[in-house]
């Protein structure tokens, strides 16, 4: 364990991904216009067996519609769904059932060898190094657990699945609260206080550290500025963790 990790009493790393160990273009440039080009296609090909995340999306479509937001109509027709999905999508929602349709697609790109998961280069060095002194490794991600799980075990610096202990999605609850982290920490079995949550976006981290996990903010390029960010250790590389 380092010596900075180890006089705060670490135990476990608990890691966003987008703009934490892969680059935002990434995730936006290749894998949400992936799953954007193929998503018509893939619900008409598999929708008897997408019929838990159809449910989600058209009770989410309820709730818009019920909001006045004005999503696109959804009907019987898996174009439909495909349209709203788009809605979505242009929205950056951070849905479930969103996450868990995207998973689905993504999995069938990583299996075919269409898509590699991107990665800083920092990251593969760092896992192994906290695996080896003894640390929990985690992600926390808007997307779903098969996204994550997927993205870890494809990667250009091969599979990093390895290293880690647990996923977490938005089943936990969402990344902006507190109780989130707090529910993490006790999946973990770990008080919150020896888990250091590292994230580009500064009220993850404020949720975190609520939950009085210890938190550092990821500086990465192609990163969005965000607000306030001095109320926050920044590191620019896990180099430094």
């Amino acid at each position: 364990m380092t010596e900075s990790l180890s006089s705060a009493e670490i135990r476990g790393i608990l890691l966003d991904i987008e703009g934490t160990t892969t680059p935002i273009a990434f995730v936006h440039d290749v894998l949400f216009t992936y799953a954007r080009q193929r998503v018509d296609d893939y619900l008409v090909q598999h929708a008897n067996a997408l019929t838990d995340d159809i449910a989600l999306l058209r009770e989410e479509h309820t709730r818009d519609a019920a909001s006045g937001a004005e999503p696109p109509p959804i009907t019987d027709d898996p174009a439909s769904i495909a349209s709203y999905v788009h809605w979505l999508i242009d929205r950056d929602r951070k849905s479930t059932g969103l996450k868990s349709l995207q998973g689905k697609i993504w999995r069938e790109g990583y299996t075919s060898g269409t898509l590699k998961a991107q990665v800083f280069s920092d990251v593969r060095p760092a896992f192994a190094r906290w695996h080896e002194a003894g640390l929990s490794i985690s992600i926390f991600s808007s997307g779903s657990v098969l996204a994550q799980q997927l993205l870890f075990s494809h990667t250009e610096a091969g599979d990093l699945t390895p290293f880690i202990n647990d996923y977490f999605d938005t089943n936990v609850g969402a990344k902006g609260e507190a109780e989130s982290y707090r529910r993490i920490a006790n999946k973990i079995n770990l008080p919150p206080a020896e888990v250091l949550f590292i994230s580009d976006v500064v009220t993850e981290l404020a949720a975190a550290a609520e939950a009085e996990m210890k938190t550092r903010l990821s500086i990465r390029p192609g990163n969005q500025p965000q607000p306030d960010p001095d109320r926050f250790q920044i590191i620019q590389t896990f180099d430094e963790v």
